[in-house]
């Protein structure tokens, strides 16, 4: 049964504030969030639905929040990103970050929540997150069928002279819904910045009869270089075993192959661009 929510205006109309306790001691109620009232223990769901029972109207979840719902949710925040028409009072809420915009909207119900536009949620986070993680997200969103590269387009060309727009005008072109990670897109972001052509992502390799046999992360099919990112689910034995017999077949196979990890592309990014740029010379 869908938990049911009240605001303490609404519950008074039915119950004086002297039963309300009552009923809260008893556990008949249950305190979401102050003002707000629920009959049964809530889920996160319910507890957003509590939260914009507090809220003016017009407030939906923006940002990562709402990336989340629609299936792109790449960059991880803790925080509850909510949005608000410009002339609406910010109001101040522990766990959550309230954005004002100047972009009329329409909310997007999912599961009955309403959330910023999958397109205007995208463009939003591309222009204000840094550049590393802004393509990551145009990527997901791609990738998650939640929006097409025309609705990216046409999307940014309604934030002119907005922060950041320049970087999401630049990016949105270059996203690409064969990415399947975060950390792909930003090893593909580093190489197109340095001026190396770009890798084709998630290039499967046949074998001699044309049986699709490895798929690589990213990819030059016509110098057959291979790049790979390693996160911690290579550190696994199974795992390690099965990486050392693709490597060798890889490499019988004529693949010249380059692997990096976070290190490389938190820390030293020029590296990684000077060995593909070395590899495809």
């Amino acid at each position: 049964m869908a938990t049911q929510l009240w605001r303490t205006d609404g519950l008074m109309q039915q119950l004086t504030m002297r039963r309300i306790r009552s009923q809260l001691d008893r556990e008949e109620l249950l305190r979401v969030r102050r003002g707000v009232y629920a009959d049964q223990p809530c889920g996160d769901d319910d507890e957003l639905r509590a939260l914009l029972l507090r809220l003016p109207e017009g407030a939906m979840l923006a940002r990562q929040s709402a990336a989340r719902r629609h299936g792109f949710g790449v960059l991880r925040d803790d925080l509850i990103h909510i949005q608000l028409p410009a002339e609406v009072p910010k109001p101040r809420l522990p766990g959550v970050v309230v954005h004002r915009t100047v972009l009329s909207t329409r909310p997007a119900l999912v599961k009955g929540l309403p959330c910023v536009p999958a397109a205007r949620c995208a463009v939003d986070l591309a222009r204000v997150v840094r550049r590393l993680d802004a393509l990551p997200v145009l990527d997901a969103a791609l990738r998650a069928g939640a929006v097409s590269q025309d609705d990216l387009l046409a999307e940014v060309s309604g934030h002119a002279a907005l922060r950041g727009v320049r970087q999401a005008r630049h990016l949105v072109p270059l996203a690409d819904s064969r990415a399947e990670c975060r950390q792909e897109s930003q090893l593909r972001l580093i190489l197109l910045d340095a001026g190396l052509p770009p890798p084709e992502p998630q290039l499967w390799v046949t074998d001699r009869h044309g049986g699709f046999r490895y798929r690589l992360d990213l990819a030059y099919r016509e110098r057959r270089v291979g790049i790979e990112y390693d996160g911690l689910s290579h550190l696994d034995r199974e795992r390690l075993r099965y990486d050392r017999e693709r490597v060798n077949w890889l490499d019988a196979a004529g693949w010249r192959m380059r692997y990096f990890t976070d290190r490389d592309l938190y820390c030293r990014p020029q590296y990684i661009s000077a060995t593909i740029r070395a590899a495809l010379s």
